[in-house]
Parts: structure tokens; C-alpha cells; sequence
């Protein structure tokens, strides 16, 4: 499996990789699937049920608001995080969500994104189901997520493949000009070929996307971070949010 730092270093919502951003793209990925079998104009109803460690310890890690933005069809890495809470608010009091903000929907927040304290679906704890119903009650799609960490959702499908692949999720490999599995391997390159870690790092990226585009999106995600540290020295004191009452 060809993982790029790209893949590693991503810029998305928080408070959680795994509890945040994966349960936002599983949520957004299950109303594109809708969006491209048919089905989104006969979606009446949706629920998702959040198990395992999503389900227990989801309030604290707003998965059930990353779900929500999800189903709206906000990405981890473009959401408006001045606007995210206000946007889940007004569907919460409003009762009607907008599936990929088109498909406009009862939502009673409650009953359609629930938080399983306990049970968990077999074989991973970060579980998630989501179905859509028409208006006489039909399933039209059922799916089931799970988030295997750092942002990464499979289908249950794909964590069967994986499973029985030894953990590795089934990819497009790319030939890379400096290939390794561990810092052994990646010190061995470097080694062979008079490189640096960096320079080894660099050539790999660049069979994956132009050099151009590598150093651009290493630059956006420098600058999210910067832009988040700023955020969070100049907010006002007070509690960080999720109901743990954590002081900033």
C-alpha cells in the first residue's frame, strides 16, 4: 500500500482523526453513493448509528456534529469551522437537513444520528452503519463504515479486502523510485544513494503528483496550522468545546 505524506499530514476538522474527520467522510461518502446510484431525490430519511468508541465517546469528540456536516457534504478539509456549529445548529431547531445541500429532508437529530453507548460491530471498535429510507419507510442503501484511524474510512467491504490482504487496504500501487516499509528500509535508501531523508521523501511524492503540487499542498497545510495556533492564542478564555469542560 502507497501511503503519501499527503495521506499523513492532512489538514481537516477536529477534535479526532478517527472520531472527527472519519465519521465526516463516511457521512459525506454514503450521500455522493446515493447521489450517484439515483437515489438522492427519493431519500425521505437518513440515520446513522455511531458504535463501539464512536458511539461511547462521540459527544466529546463532536462526531455526531461531523456526521451532520457530512450528510450536508462538508469536507474535513474545505468545512467553515466559524460557521460548522451554527450551520448544525440551525438544522437541529429547524428540523430539515440538506443531503449534499441540495436534497432538503426531515432531520429530528435524536432519532437520525444516534450514539450507541454500548455495542460495537465485529471487527474494529471505530463502527458505523448509515441508511436512507424513502417516504413509505424502504431502505433505498444501507452501508456500514469503519474508521481505522488518522482520518481513513473503509466500507465493510474494503476491511474484509484489507482483512485478508494482511491489513493493507487494496490500492493503485505506484512504482516508487525509493520504496521502504519501515525506518530501516528508509535509512537503507538513503544510504545506497547518498540521499537525505528529505531528498528520498521528495522523489517518492513526485512520482505520485508533480513536484509543483507537492510543495503547494505541504505549504497549505503549514499554513492551516499556523492559522490554528494564532486561533487558539488570541480566543477568549473559557472552555474548550465538546461538554468536557476542559479550560482553554
Amino acid at each position: 500500500m502507497t501511503l503519501s505524506a499527503l495521506d499523513l499530514f492532512s489538514v481537516g476538522i477536529g477534535p479526532s482523526s478517527s472520531h472527527t474527520v472519519g465519521p465526516m467522510r463516511a457521512a459525506r461518502r454514503f450521500v455522493v453513493e446515493l447521489e450517484v446510484a439515483g437515489l438522492l431525490e427519493r431519500v425521505a430519511r437518513v440515520q446513522v448509528d455511531l458504535l463501539g468508541s464512536l458511539g461511547a465517546t462521540g459527544r466529546g469528540h463532536a462526531s455526531d456534529k461531523a456526521v451532520i456536516l457530512g450528510l450536508m457534504g462538508a469536507t474535513p478539509e474545505s468545512v467553515d469551522t466559524d460557521t460548522a456549529d451554527e450551520r448544525v445548529a440551525m438544522a437541529t431547531d429547524l428540523g430539515v437537513i440538506a443531503l449534499l445541500g441540495t436534497r432538503a429532508i426531515d432531520f429530528e437529530r435524536s432519532r437520525d444520528v444516534v450514539l450507541h453507548l454500548r455495542g460495537r460491530l465485529e471487527g474494529h471498535p471505530n463502527g458505523m452503519t448509515c441508511a436512507a429510507f424513502d417516504a413509505e419507510g424502504h431502505v433505498l442503501l444501507e452501508r456500514t463504515f469503519f474508521s481505522i484511524g488518522g482520518g481513513f474510512v473503509l466500507s465493510q467491504e474494503e476491511f474484509a479486502a484489507a482483512q485478508e490482504n494482511g491489513g493493507a487496504a487494496a490500492t493503485d500501487e505506484v512504482e516508487l523510485p525509493y520504496p521502504f516499509a519501515n525506518a530501516a528500509q528508509l535509512l537503507d535508501q538513503c544510504a545506497r544513494h547518498d540521499l537525505s531523508i528529505s531528498d528520498v521523501m521528495l522523489a517518492n511524492e513526485s512520482a505520485l503528483r508533480p513536484a509543483a503540487a507537492t510543495r503547494a499542498a505541504l505549504l497549505n497545510i503549514w499554513s492551516v496550522m499556523r492559522d490554528c495556533v494564532d486561533r487558539g492564542c488570541h480566543r477568549d478564555a473559557g472552555e474548550l468545546p465538546g461538554g468536557l469542560r476542559v479550560r482553554r
